[in-house]
C-alpha cells in the first residue's frame, strides 16, 4: 500500500499585519512570498517549507521558550557564522548567544512578530 501522508505541507502563523510578517521573512530569511489570497500570505524557503500566515484576531500572550504548543521555527543553514551576521547587522533580536548541542550549532532570534526562530547548523542530517 503506497504511504497516504506526505509530511508537513505548512505550518500557518497567525499575526497582526500578515503582509508585514511575510515581508518581514522575505528580507531577512530568502523566502519568497509565493501566493496571497484574502490577507493570508504564503511564503516558501529555498528548500520549498512552507508558512502560511493568516489574520490574528486578539491580543498575543507572553510566551516563554519550553511553554506547550509549537515554540520555534528552525531555519537550516550552511555558513552558520555568514548567517549569523547577516541577522545581526540587520539588527534582529537575539534571544541568548550561539551554542552548540551534539555538535549542532544553534542561535535563537524573534521575528517581527516576537515568534521565536533560530538557525540550525548540523554536521550531519538526521536519521
Amino acid at each position: 500500500m503506497p504511504l497516504m501522508f506526505n509530511g508537513l505541507e505548512h505550518t500557518a502563523i497567525a499575526s497582526p499585519d500578515p503582509k508585514a510578517l511575510a515581508e518581514w521573512y522575505r528580507d531577512n530569511l530568502e523566502f519568497r512570498i509565493n501566493f496571497e489570497y484574502d490577507g493570508n500570505y504564503f511564503v516558501r524557503a529555498a528548500n520549498g517549507a512552507m508558512l502560511e500566515i493568516i489574520p490574528s484576531v486578539g491580543d498575543r500572550q507572553p510566551q516563554a521558550m519550553k511553554d506547550p504548543g509549537i515554540r520555534h521555527l528552525a531555519i537550516e543553514v550552511d555558513d552558520f557564522d555568514g548567517a549569523h551576521a547577516h541577522l545581526r547587522a540587520k539588527g534582529l533580536k537575539f534571544v541568548g548567544d550561539p551554542f552548540e548541542v551534539k555538535g549542532n550549532r544553534l542561535v535563537f532570534f524573534e521575528d517581527r512578530d516576537g515568534n521565536y526562530v533560530h538557525l540550525i547548523k548540523r554536521p550531519a542530517p538526521l536519521p
